[in-house]
């Protein structure tokens, strides 16, 4: 299946971690668990701020939008998660509010040497 182009064809649970990204700005999102290829809340991830005191970073422009294409690397996330349909995720990296690096929890056996 090809990875949604667009915010409202994602799922609700990736929605909301889209959002989540929106909302970090700059920081981590640690211990997501996937079942099924979604990012699921329970027990909800940790997350941490990444805050430089001397600039205001602003906000995300889609955060407001109720609609919007998404970047090559929420593409890509959510495909690879899809691939993998179980599992954990223990940190994606946001910066800008886009997912920039992921560190993935895996069976030995899934992964290629």
């Amino acid at each position: 299946m090809a990875a949604p182009e667009r915010f409202t064809q994602l799922s609700s649970p990736w929605q909301a971690l889209v959002r989540l990204f929106q909302s970090v700005n700059f920081g981590q999102v640690l211990g997501i668990v996937v079942q099924n290829g979604d990012p699921v809340f329970h027990p909800a991830p940790t997350v941490l701020l990444d805050v430089k005191l001397d600039a205001d970073e602003g906000i995300r422009q889609e955060a407001d939008l109720p609609d919007f294409a998404l970047r090559d690397e929420v593409r890509r996330l959510v495909a690879r998660l899809d691939g993998i349909k179980q599992g954990r995720i223990e940190r994606i990296e946001v910066r800008s509010g886009i997912p920039r690096r992921v560190v993935i929890e895996r069976p030995l056996m899934e992964t290629s040497l």
